[in-house]
């Protein structure tokens, strides 16, 4: 089944078709809503042009779209029709940077192939098994019931994939430990059996640890502070996903300039690993406790894959979980899952690549497979 991968942005459209596991073509569209793509349907007459190229004359079978936001209601993902874009639209206010771009990939595709089967998958849908206590906020009822306000956690997809390669590298059914996803957006997530039972990230991307521009856990006082101040809204919404952690700490949110700066004794790049590495083995201490024992510490993406020296600097922290790095095997440069830790280390660290289109397109030919009559 070739299956074209979406990630609908308000002014981009990434792209990747895949068979099986070979990538056949991938791209992006960038500045939507300018001359020469106004709109989300001409972006996709351009990806039309260009897999249409690549494939030679083969058709797509399906395709997959990446929804950041499910809400309470999505589970798993779902094949697409007119009620599932309602209710995807009807969670705009939960995610509004991110679901109506869904929705417009989506309705482009419906116009431009309307009997073009789609699936949506739902960043949130892997941490749908939370356990009230750990998705409850310690705020009155009314807030929940009226507004949604509830810890719904993010990067589900990448961190059920690497799930299962964590247990596929260990040998075992299930995975049972702790996987910090560290990219621009970071987020930790606690896994027992294969499920969440705990993540970082809260009712936005917003909660959690030190990421590229994102501050992370702070006190909420500190936005009545500012607000008292003469803040605005957008000044706030600004100042905490766009200027703050590591650029608000280090002046970048680039890692490896950071610990380049860090290594030539910037003393606030130095600063900024500390913070960011302390806030992430805080976390997997806790998670630690909450899965009832790590089977392993895993990390993955773009920094978690392939900054040694940061890995290094958390895992130095958890020397009271017996931890312990082979030097050698952490600075390994490798697209494969590894371990990194010794021997004597008390459970393995490993390091597991991510590959979210990869997950998209598997669980998008599920979908579309279950729902065809059997031949």
């Amino acid at each position: 089944m070739i299956i074209l991968v979406i990630n609908s942005g308000s002014s981009s459209l990434k792209y990747q078709v895949r068979e099986g596991d070979d990538v056949l073509a991938e791209g992006l569209v960038e500045r939507i809503g300018e001359a020469e793509v106004p709109d989300h349907a001409a972006a996709l007459d351009r990806v039309d042009g260009e897999v249409s190229a690549a494939l030679g004359g083969r058709a797509i079978d399906a395709v997959g779209h990446r929804v950041v936001h499910g809400g309470e209601r999505f589970s798993e993902p779902v094949l697409i029709d007119n009620e599932i874009t309602r209710a995807i639209e009807r969670l705009n206010p939960l995610a509004p940077l991110h679901n109506p771009a869904a929705v417009t990939g989506i309705r482009a595709i419906t116009d431009k192939w309307p009997d073009m089967p789609q699936v949506a998958v739902f960043d949130t849908a892997f941490h749908r098994t939370l356990p009230e206590h750990a998705w409850r906020y310690a705020v009155p009822d009314e807030l929940y019931r009226k507004f949604g306000i509830r810890r719904y956690g993010f990067h589900g997809t990448s961190h059920a994939f690497v799930a299962r390669g964590a247990a596929a590298l260990l040998g075992t059914d299930t995975f049972t430990g702790v996987i910090a996803h560290l990219g621009n957006g970071a987020s930790v997530t606690a896994v027992r059996d294969g499920e969440s039972v705990d993540t970082s990230m809260g009712f936005t991307p917003l909660e959690g640890l030190v990421m590229g521009t994102r501050s992370g856990d702070i006190d909420p006082s500190i936005l009545l502070f500012l607000l008292r101040e003469g803040y605005t809204e957008q000044d706030l919404d600004t100042l905490l996903n766009r200027n703050s952690g590591l650029k608000g700490l280090a002046g970048t949110n680039d890692m490896r300039s950071v610990t380049e700066a860090a290594d030539a004794g910037d003393p606030r790049a130095r600063r900024a690993i500390e913070v960011a590495s302390y806030r992430l083995a805080k976390y997997v201490g806790g998670y630690h406790v909450a899965v009832g024992g790590a089977q392993a510490l895993v990390f993955t993406a773009g920094i978690g894959e392939n900054a040694a020296a940061f890995r290094a600097a958390v895992v130095a922290r958890l020397g009271a979980l017996g931890l312990e790095l082979d030097e050698a095997r952490n600075r390994e440069r490798s697209r494969e899952a590894r371990i990194i830790s010794t021997e004597a280390s008390a459970f393995p660290v490993l390091v597991v690549p991510t590959d979210e289109e990869a997950a998209i397109a598997e669980a998008t030919a599920a979908v579309v497979g279950a729902s065809q009559p059997a031949a």
